[in-house]
């Protein structure tokens, strides 16, 4: 709550033990304290609010609701009421009442500026773009002020983005808004930065760009001093836009002159050269200079202008900026390119990149900037240019180990992108094991030497040396992938934990970590390591695919429902809070900012991370809790999932995934290809539409479930199951032929670098068998329905189907629990191994067996009437002789095969569960020798410890589930 000023009203004072009670927490008391007011003063609106406030911070929304209804409908205009109810409409959710409140109290205090611009801000809380525009003039005539006029303006131009017709935006918005600045500009009332930067706009989207230039380049352009060169920079725009490369090359040869470290105007000083090359432009006669300078033409020309600024930085006795070095190299790869024979006039690339780093290869971009032009370098070049760089190493006398270790940071600085640079140049993947296993031992000794420098940093501070750390744990992960030999992994693992107790900030060993245990299986030290990387708002949209992947996957239900809201709660949030940037971007004239607010807010709500993590985490939700805490049918109904509607934006799905988040010095045939981007997405997006279709499935089928008996009325048939039948039916057609699309996909095999995104688990869930045992149970409900319609009497075929359907379904139940079987961790010739794969096979098969036991229950709604109605028939003949329908018999039989299924599962698990115990991991010899000491084969412990006690966590999860539902299953009678 807003804190309150001096009290003048004493009103305010009564109100005051109310809103510390509530900036406290202590709601219950607030409720009390405005009750007690509210029994002296029952016209006291503001405290029947904040009452209000309290209750729906309680949890009782119904009666604080009605409660702030009983104001709203007065229409207040006194201030602590009409704040207080928007605090409390936005807690609800409904920004949309707030614009009632303040439309009522404009109509009642029409000059107010204060409600006027309260009314301008709540439109905008709700994007009602054309009456923000009316607000903003009916606010400009009343106090004349600029910013008013503008956000009237500004609401045009919103409504122009957010227009449906493009060309309702470009003939009636758009020049309706610049009609209205450019009266403000021809009264010389343009004031701000602000309104030159919103005239820009508006031009550039009319596409009006040698307008805009005028405006850029005239004495509106003056006041673009907010950001450092932003009349060059928007100038620049338009001369690329425009297609002016004369103009576009003399101003970035201006601006080079003055700063020659600024990259980005080299790559536009290249690209206009170029152009210009192209099109053979040569300067007309009777001109010296285009309006911005001297143009250059020739390759010539850029060799000297990019030689001269070296020498120019070779001379200076201060340290040299490594922008023309860089630019050297650009113009020499852009030549290339071209096949121009003119880059040899700028040297020999290895002799450049060797200069490059001597002049900065103690800094630790050296490696990101010489990584982009290693493929200058011919292949029998790479081992000479490692060497050369060597050289330029200052390392102290060689040991007893046989290493020699830099004096300083420095020097251990350039050690390491030495390192780093063979790393991407191939050298050490060329390695043999043996060649490899002598570079760990040699980057380990170089990771604990450097340790001494570190030594009173903070712990927030990452360790010089954390960088060759890594780059083991890089050379562990090629031997495990090449060889196959898992100790690799386990060592790796050791090692990055050694690093992350030295430096526990540091980012990269707790995703690599974060990766390495999800591959594994060992989902519990996950979540802390997540969690320790305190991601921050966009982040868990571009990063959280790498928790959210395994979430489910491995049998943490628990953990996996807790890392599903760590995404979640930013998702839902986002609406709110970019709403208040908006606020905040017209309340200082941030115009620019509005749209880029507008298509982030679209960008978050279009995410395939956003789809994939509420699809999951309803399915969760469903197996854990439904039928168990409460029916299906209550559990699809909390969560608001309707069958027959899909809102997940399949053609505009977004793909927000950093899937380079993890370092990587690889060289490039091994680095994420688009390729690899492309089929990434395909593969995701194929697998959430089979969760989806799943998820509206089980609603389907929950709604089914309670569907009044149809026989016998023509009218029920018409709107009530036949409806909800065929919804089910269109359902299962839609899983069909997304699984026939998931099989060709899986068919292709496609293998992602190891750093690069983590394959869906849409291979796994086809190999178990899940989806289609799913799709069969679903199908059977279908039949179950049609079975319900036609009756016993006249359904002797159907019931056999039914029959053949309850055996197939336990034949593909026990198929699914073979693939389990096996050991997800065991001992091997004092070898530790791991099948994680069968923990996720365990997983599919749990979740198979919750929707199998759902289409029971089914199954028993529908066959208990049936035999019911049977047995008052049989009453009345004195029947007894007549034999039960095979259906019946059937049915039961099924329940009995299930619950034998059921307990061949529990038994399964149970096993796991003792030998896992049983698994001394103490015993264990870690091999000494090439690297493991005492202390690094406690870190390779801990790291077992934590796999070991994870896969006892998830049997013990995936257990109790299980005997959850033998115990409904028992309940099933008919």
């Amino acid at each position: 709550m807003a804190a309150r000023g001096h009290v003048q009203d004493p009103n305010d004072r009564r109100l005051r033990p109310i809103y510390d009670y509530l900036d406290n927490g202590n709601n219950k008391m607030a409720i009390q304290q405005a009750d007690k007011l509210l029994k002296k003063h029952k016209d006291l609106h503001c405290a029947k609010v904040l009452k209000a406030i309290g209750l729906q911070r309680t949890g009782k929304q119904d009666e604080a609701f009605s409660l702030a209804q009983e104001v709203a409908t007065l229409e207040p205009t006194d201030d602590n009421s009409l704040q207080a109810l928007t605090i409390l409409y936005r807690e609800m959710h409904r920004p949309e009442l707030v614009t009632k409140l303040y439309e009522a109290a404009v109509k009642k205090v029409p000059l107010s500026e204060e409600y006027h611009s309260h009314l301008f801000m709540a439109y905008a809380r709700v994007g009602e773009y054309k009456k923000m525009q009316q607000a903003g003039m009916a606010l400009y005539k009343i106090v004349p002020k600029n910013p008013y006029y503008f956000w009237s303006v500004m609401s045009l131009v919103m409504q122009a983005i957010s227009a449906q017709d493009e060309k309702l935006a470009q003939t009636m918005f758009l020049p309706l808004a610049e009609r209205m600045v450019e009266k403000m500009v021809k009264e010389e009332k343009i004031e701000a930065e602000a309104e030159v930067q919103l005239y820009f706009m508006i031009l550039e989207r009319l596409g009006k760009c040698v307008e805009a230039l005028d405006v850029v380049r005239g004495p509106l352009g003056e006041k673009l001093t907010s950001e450092l060169q932003s009349r060059e920079n928007k100038c620049m725009m338009m001369y690329q836009r425009l297609q002016l490369w004369p103009e576009c090359n003399a101003l970035s040869y201006k601006l080079l002159l003055k700063n020659p470290d600024d990259w980005q105007f080299y790559l536009s000083y290249f690209d206009s050269l170029f152009h210009l090359m192209d099109k053979s432009w040569s300067l007309p006669k009777e001109e010296e200079y285009c309006v911005e300078g001297p143009v250059q033409t020739t390759v010539a020309e850029a060799v000297k202008f990019v030689v001269d600024r070296m020498e120019e930085q070779d001379k200076k006795e201060s340290r040299p900026l490594r922008g023309p070095y860089l630019a050297c190299l650009e113009l020499i790869h852009r030549l290339r390119q071209r096949g121009c024979p003119d880059e040899h006039e700028l040297g020999d690339p290895l002799e450049l990149m060797v200069q490059f780093f001597g002049k900065f290869g103690d800094k630790p971009c050296c490696i990101t900037d010489l990584k982009i032009y290693l493929h200058l370098l011919p292949p029998e070049q790479h081992t000479q240019f490692k060497n050369r760089l060597g050289e330029l190493v200052p390392l102290g006398e060689v040991g007893e180990d046989g290493f020699g270790f830099p004096g300083d940071t420095k020097a251990l600085q350039r050690h390491l992108c030495v390192c780093q640079l063979s790393r991407a140049l191939g050298l050490q993947h060329a390695l043999d094991t043996e060649g490899k296993l002598r570079l760990i031992t040699e980057l380990k000794a170089h990771y604990h030497h450097g340790l001494q420098f570190g030594k009173s940093c903070l712990k927030t501070e990452l360790q010089f040396s954390d960088m060759y750390c890594l780059m083991v744990a890089h050379v562990y992960i090629d031997l495990w992938t090449e060889t196959g030999d898992e100790n690799m992994l386990w060592q790796c693992l050791g090692v990055l934990e050694e690093g992350l107790s030295f430096s526990p900030s540091n980012a990269q060993f707790k995703l690599l970590l974060l990766l390495l245990f999800c591959r594994l299986g060992a989902f519990q030290p996950v979540v802390d390591l997540y969690s320790s990387l305190d991601a921050k708002h966009v982040q868990h949209d571009t990063i959280g695919y790498l928790l959210t992947r395994y979430a489910g996957s491995l049998g943490q239900f628990a953990a996996a429902s807790q890392s599903c809201n760590f995404s979640l709660r930013f998702f839902h949030s986002n609406q709110k809070d970019t709403s208040e940037y908006i606020i905040q971007a017209y309340k200082y004239g941030a115009f620019e900012k509005i749209p880029e607010f507008i298509a982030f807010r679209t960008r978050l709500n279009q995410s395939l991370h956003f789809a994939q993590v509420r699809t999951e985490r309803m399915l969760l939700d469903l197996y854990t809790e439904a039928d168990i805490a409460s029916s299906l049918e209550e559990s699809v109904k909390a969560m608001g999932v309707c069958p027959e509607e899909d809102d997940i934006p399949w053609d505009n799905m977004r793909d927000n995934r950093d899937l380079t988040v993890l370092f990587s010095w690889d060289p490039k045939d091994r680095e994420l290809t688009e390729e690899h981007r492309h089929l990434s997405l395909e593969e995701e997006s194929v697998w959430l539409k089979v969760r989806s279709l799943t998820l509206r499935l089980l609603a389907s089928l929950a709604l089914l479930g309670h569907a009044p008996s149809s026989r016998n009325s023509d009218k029920t048939n018409e709107n009530g199951v036949s409806a909800k039948s065929s919804t089910l039916l269109t359902l299962l057609s839609q899983l069909d032929q997304t699984l026939q699309t998931a099989a060709q996909i899986t068919e292709k095999q496609t293998q992602y670098p190891f750093l690069g995104p983590p394959s869906s688990r849409l291979a796994s869930a086809l190999s178990s068998g899940s989806c289609h045992c799913q799709a069969s149970a679903l199908q059977l409900a279908l039949t179950l329905q049609e079975l319900e319609t036609t009756g016993l009497d006249d359904s002797s075929e159907l019931q056999t189907q039914i029959c053949n359907s309850f055996k197939s379904l336990i034949v593909q139940l026990e198929e699914m629990l073979s693939r389990c079987k096996g050991e997800v961790l065991e001992m091997k010739d004092s070898r530790l191994k791991t099948q994680p794969s069968l923990l996720e096979t365990l997983v599919f098969f749990v979740e198979t067996v919750c929707v199998v036991l759902w289409v029971t229950s089914y199954s028993a709604s529908v066959l208990r009437p049936l035999k019911s109605s049977l047995q008052k028939k049989k009453k009345k003949r004195k029947d007894t002789s007549t034999a039960m329908p095979v259906v019946l018999c059937g049915f039961q039989e099924w329940t009995g095969s299930l619950q034998g299924v059921v307990t061949q599962a529990l038994d399964h698990v149970k096993g796991q569960e003792a030998s896992l115990t049983a698994l001394k991991l103490a015993a264990l010899t870690l091999e000494e020798g090439h690297a493991q000491t005492q202390e690094e084969c406690g870190f390779t412990r801990a790291a077992m410890d934590k796999v070991q006690s994870s896969y006892l966590g998830s049997l013990q999860e995936l257990g109790d589930l299980l005997r959850k539902r033998a115990d409904s299953l028992k309940s099933l009678k008919i």
